[in-house]
């Protein structure tokens, strides 16, 4: 299905008579990407599909106050971190969970490259990352967002983003090499 561009979908939505198509073409046209962002943050399917249905219902309630400074895209994107940032915290809150809880499991010579281990090394790497940066990586590395784009949801200078990402990167390639 083809979706109109977001100001069409906007002005779908600021109309009272084509509201609820406007909506349907939000949630059609962004929630897989949405999902995704969501679930690099929260790596669990039915937590990012919670936090998803948050970032809809906050969208929903509040678009009348998005004031358009940014692109709608943005907006999205600006209230989803937002959501996975308040799930994480609150998570934290209630449940203490260690980092200690991978299994070290068999390095032995194999002789073959073992794909699902290796990715399971990144992902347990990506969540030992302190929140900002695992959002700044995430948007940069697995959305190829500009900095710019990722400025403007998280309005943080390109400059700090940058830095961000690279200590990111760094602390993620030096667990990998410890633990592959």
């Amino acid at each position: 299905m083809t979706f109109p561009e977001d100001p069409m979908i906007l002005e779908y939505i600021l109309s009272a008579n084509r509201r609820n198509e406007g909506f349907r073409y939000l949630v059609g046209k962004h929630k897989e990407k949405l999902y995704w962002h969501i679930r690099r943050m929260v790596n669990d399917h039915d937590d990012a599909d919670d936090v998803l249905q948050n970032t809809f219902m906050k969208v929903v309630k509040n678009i009348d106050g998005f004031q358009q400074q940014s692109s709608l895209y943005t907006w999205l994107y600006r209230i989803a971190t937002n959501e996975c940032i308040n799930f994480i915290q609150s998570r934290k809150n209630r449940v203490h969970e260690s980092l200690d809880a991978v299994s070290s499991g068999d390095h032995g010579s194999q002789g073959y490259f073992d794909e699902e281990k290796t990715l399971s090394h990144l992902s347990n790497a990506i969540n030992m990352l302190p929140a900002k940066q695992k959002m700044v990586f995430n948007m940069r590395y697995y959305d190829e967002m500009p900095y710019q784009d990722i400025a403007d949801i998280t309005e943080t200078s390109v400059g700090a983003l940058k830095a961000s990402y690279h200590h990111a990167v760094k602390k993620i390639e030096e667990h990998l090499k410890s633990t592959i």
